[in-house]
């Protein structure tokens, strides 16, 4: 009968550290939004900004285009030069 009480308790014991750990989990993936009506003021803000994307030239594109016209100029100025020494 002792062991009985004692195996209860060891298992009521590991309930309630369970319980305080899933409370921990919870409030750790809590949503940062008070409510629904702010969740979804922050999606069609976040909708709204993304929507100007394809119109803004990014980083990779203005390398790209200068690369090329670097590379137009260099040959314009080699043939310049084979131009020239002929």
């Amino acid at each position: 009968m002792l062991l009985r009480q004692s195996r209860v308790a060891l298992v009521r014991a590991q309930l309630g550290a369970l319980e305080a750990s899933a409370e921990r989990a919870g409030a750790a993936l809590a949503c940062v939004y008070s409510s629904s009506d702010e969740f979804e003021a922050a999606e069609l803000e976040a909708r709204r900004a993304g929507a100007w994307l394809p119109l803004q030239i990014d980083g990779m594109r203005v390398v790209l285009v200068a690369s090329a016209f670097a590379a137009a100029a260099e040959l314009g100025a080699i043939g310049a030069l084979a131009a020239i020494s002929l």
